[in-house]
């Protein structure tokens, strides 16, 4: 992995402050993920990963090593997938509150439930699409 030697990271300094301060906000919403229900996780920790592999091997490699946080990244950068049990409960999760945002919404507005809607759909699909990580021993 380029990030982890250091060859990946930006040289000028002002964009790697900025790609590092965007990591960080990355994992403060990822971290609220865990704790609110609907606000995904996962996707903000590989946006992370993606910040910290172009400004910080340091961090970086914090995240990947990280006891809750770091398998997932993995599994996902090695191109394993999510765990069956993390995309039924993903999906789920999708169904519930942008199903449930896109009629309260499509009352008052149609075009903003269709608008939820589609969104909606389109995390199914990608999530659907993503490859499933075969059960470890």
């Amino acid at each position: 992995d380029p990030a982890l030697d250091g060859s990946g990271v930006v040289a000028n300094p002002v964009v790697r402050g900025v790609l590092m301060a965007l990591g960080w906000i990355s994992v403060g919403l990822g971290a609220m993920g865990v704790v609110l229900p609907g606000w995904p996780t996962t996707v903000w920790l590989l946006v992370a990963a993606f910040f910290f592999a172009r400004s910080s091997p340091r961090f970086y490699r914090w995240l990947l090593s990280h006891r809750i946080f770091g398998p997932i990244v993995r599994d996902i950068r090695a191109g394993l997938g999510l765990p069956a049990r993390a995309k039924t409960f993903a999906i789920s999760m999708i169904v519930l509150f942008a199903g449930g945002s896109s009629v309260l919404l499509g009352l008052a507005r149609p075009w903003l439930g269709l608008l939820v809607a589609a969104v909606g759909l389109t995390g199914i699909v990608y999530i659907l699409r993503m490859p499933t990580r075969p059960p470890r021993d």
